[in-house]
């Protein structure tokens, strides 16, 4: 006889362990499955965690701005103890270099004032005085490493920076998840590791439940997915890809993990670098390292993937390519010899904006699209996803009149329908990792 649960979550990274969370503190029996051994084992493990506040809408400041609130208030949201230890908000600030492709940040710093976030806008001058290791050439736009202008500076200077020094990291993403699932297991929350979905069950354009691997079901009128890089899998299990003007596919990524320049303490006066100039990212690591990250600029080559149980997990010329880069704007950063760092899979839609929706199958749920700079939204999209569950589980038509989601800390309503599945393709979106 199947186990029943009220709802089921399929995945157990940040976002998957927040929507079951919120759910359980809602009243459902929730369910989080996952094929891999722990929570947070995913591509969530793989994130490099950072919480910053800049985006080019009011709207997506406010979502960012009120996870912000959530993770500096981390133990209070959990209400729950883990006995491996809760993660810490690091707060490192973050700088953004303006380019024209940016628009200068003008957009930026107008929704930044919206929401009254703090920031502070430098010169080329101010920027060497605030961080000595930066060198304020202009390098952009970025071209590949074999175009013959690599390294050349296009301008004598950049236009300058703003600072916003409400950003930072936490400290482990992976135990940021298993905070999350002690948290969930206090209410009642259940999660089932090794775990492969195999069948999404349904009757009547109703789904039942799950099957998994190993032949077991479990039933449920509810199933969220949010299943990361596999998430296409089982949207295609479930059958609801043909009316999804968005769809989702596994990116593959590699961030180097190098050592900051010699006699400098960069994990006390280093900073997040968003640095569409040079088309990377970059952020203060344990140990006085830098983790460094691509925005995926135009020259690149986006390397999408068929099977995310099988893709190259070796360092490529990319991972040479965006340390050389981020060695344009710090002075003194070296190449090592032997690559570090990670390879790991975004879930990427096709305008890099997720989607947080019901489908054509009643009862099926996703929150897909996330990966590369979701993390720090994780507790408020599961806060979103629970109201909008239970909104239409409630017989609300969100398809006709999308649902009002209210941000409990920065009071704005977040409308739903922005991140539906039958929106046409922002033509606003960076489309990279910038969002």
């Amino acid at each position: 006889m199947a186990e029943k649960f009220d709802a089921i979550v399929i995945g157990a990274g940040i976002i998957g362990a927040c929507t079951g969370f919120e759910l359980a503190k809602r009243g459902y029996k929730v369910l989080n499955v996952d094929k891999l051994p722990e929570a947070g084992h995913g591509s969530t493990s793989g994130s490099c965690a950072i919480i910053r506040l800049h985006y080019s809408t009011p709207d997506g400041v406010a979502m960012a701005r009120e996870g912000y609130y959530y993770w500096i208030d981390w133990p209070k949201y959990l209400g729950a103890v883990d006995e491996s230890g809760l993660v810490k908000y690091i707060n490192t600030g973050c700088l953004v270099i303006k380019t024209e492709k940016n628009h200068y940040l003008k957009n930026v710093m107008t929704s930044l004032d919206e929401l009254n976030v703090p920031y502070k806008d430098y010169s080329p001058t101010e920027l060497q005085e605030f961080l000595s290791i930066l060198d304020v050439k202009g390098f952009g736009p970025p071209v590949a490493s074999n175009n013959e202008r690599f390294g050349t500076p296009t301008k004598e200077s950049i236009a300058g920076a703003i600072y916003v020094p409400e950003s930072g990291l936490i400290s482990d993403p992976k135990q940021s998840t298993h905070n999350v699932q002690r948290a969930a297991e206090a209410i009642g929350g259940k999660f089932m590791f090794k775990a492969e979905v195999a069948e999404i069950r349904k009757k009547d354009n109703q789904v039942v439940g799950i099957t998994l691997k190993n032949g077991d079901e479990i039933d449920a009128p509810i199933v969220i997915n949010v299943a990361g890089p596999h998430s296409f899998i089982i949207n295609r299990m479930a059958g609801v890809e043909g009316d999804m003007n968005i769809k989702t596919r596994p990116l593959r990524q590699e961030v180097c993990h190098v050592s900051a320049p010699e006699g400098f303490d960069y994990n006390n006066l280093g900073t997040i670098i968003s640095d569409g100039d040079v088309g990377c990212y970059s952020r203060p690591e344990v140990g006085n390292n830098i983790l460094i990250g691509s925005e995926d600029p135009e020259c690149d080559t986006m390397e999408y993937i068929d099977d995310p149980d099988n893709y190259n997990t070796n360092f490529t010329e990319q991972w040479t390519t965006q340390v050389l880069r981020e060695a344009q704007r710090i002075k003194g950063l070296k190449i090592p010899r032997q690559p570090s760092g990670l390879v790991d899979l975004y879930d990427c839609s096709d305008d890099w904006i997720p989607i947080y929706d019901k489908s054509s199958l009643n009862g099926f749920y996703m929150a897909v699209g996330t990966s590369g700079n979701q993390f720090k939204n994780a507790p408020v999209v599961g806060a979103l996803m629970a109201e909008l569950i239970k909104a239409v589980e409630s017989g609300h038509d969100h398809d006709k009149e999308p649902v009002q989601f209210a941000m409990k800390y920065t009071k704005r309503n977040c409308n739903i329908g922005f991140y539906s599945r039958l929106r046409k393709i922002n033509p606003n979106s960076s489309f990279s990792v910038i969002g």
